[in-house]
């Protein structure tokens, strides 16, 4: 009986995977499973025959939504659900969440068939302090502008900024920056099968000049175990979370991950934002700590073996 396969999806620019996770195929023959890589739009590539197929670093699929949407939904077997991440690559799911009342990040919709003009713009930007200007499809971090409301200069690129998403038929997001963040930096909770599995502590990715365009690059702090109230937090967004599942595409799925990124609220030292929910392809931080690959590769052989 041959070992079962694994399909671990990518894109073009990255065509060996993310490098964060470059010991995932190893690991996973260690675990009797056939893994191999495919490109997710190559058209050269057969998926009748792929086994159990995992999204990893598909960075690109921002850029054709759509036809990445169809092409998960025409895949046997894919992971996370196709509906899950069909939902998931619009962050318009945080109106669903925030309907189901958890805390996110306050945030003007800015939506490209208003047809706004300039001064439209201008008035939907805070009146001070910084703020954050991004498209509501996009992929770690990209199209993603820190603006200073009360710079001329500033406040003119974030316009810019804004109508250049708007003109290309996509969401804007307006959203005031969390000066806590430059304290205390991001979080991210990560559950593989439905389970806590660990935790890191990121340093803020947006310094004061970060402008759409550049690349990303998290630094992740460290690494523990989650705590108290991270794991109060975690639960009630992922209750939260498969609610939202259950109402959008009818009904529950397991996911095989779901990184969950909080960032602290101001002025409550309990209290956290939501700032993302990563379904799709956010990285899972494998080369931070070896206990986190080999969690992640038994996650995917419990799948794999069903």
């Amino acid at each position: 009986m041959s070992d079962p396969k694994v399909t671990l999806v990518t894109s073009s620019d990255l065509p060996n995977l993310d490098p964060s996770e470059a010991g995932l195929p190893d690991a996973l023959r260690e675990r009797g499973l056939e893994p191999q890589i495919k490109i997710w739009n190559d058209p050269d590539a057969d998926w009748s025959d792929a086994g159990v197929v995992v999204i990893r670093s598909v960075r690109d699929y921002g850029k054709d939504r759509k036809h990445f949407i169809e092409w998960a939904h025409s895949v046997p077997k894919v992971l996370n659900h196709p509906g899950v991440m069909e939902w998931n690559s619009d962050k318009h799911y945080l109106l669903d969440l925030e309907k189901r009342g958890l805390p996110t990040i306050p945030t003007t919709w800015l939506e490209a068939g208003e047809d706004l003009s300039k001064h439209q713009i201008h008035t939907r930007f805070p009146a001070h302090g910084d703020f954050v200007v991004k498209p509501a499809v996009s992929s770690g971090g990209r199209g993603t502008g820190r603006y200073t409301a009360t710079d001329p200069m500033s406040r003119s690129q974030a316009i810019l900024h804004a109508q250049h998403e708007l003109d290309r038929g996509r969401t804007v997001m307006v959203q005031r920056y969390l000066e806590d963040i430059d304290r205390s930096g991001e979080i991210s909770l990560v559950f593989l099968n439905g389970v806590a599995s660990y935790l890191v502590e990121k340093a803020p990715m947006l310094h004061p000049r970060f402008r759409s365009g550049d690349d990303i690059h998290e630094e992740v702090v460290r690494s523990s175990n989650p705590r108290e109230k991270e794991w109060r937090w975690g639960e009630e967004v992922r209750h939260a979370l498969h609610d939202a599942i259950r109402t959008k595409i009818g009904r529950d799925h397991l996911l095989l991950f779901n990184r969950v990124d909080l960032v602290p609220a101001p002025n409550d030292p309990n209290g956290f934002f939501i700032m993302e929910i990563s379904l799709i392809d956010g990285s899972l931080y494998l080369d931070q700590n070896p206990e986190f690959l080999d969690k992640f590769a038994d996650a995917i052989m419990v799948r794999a073996k069903w």
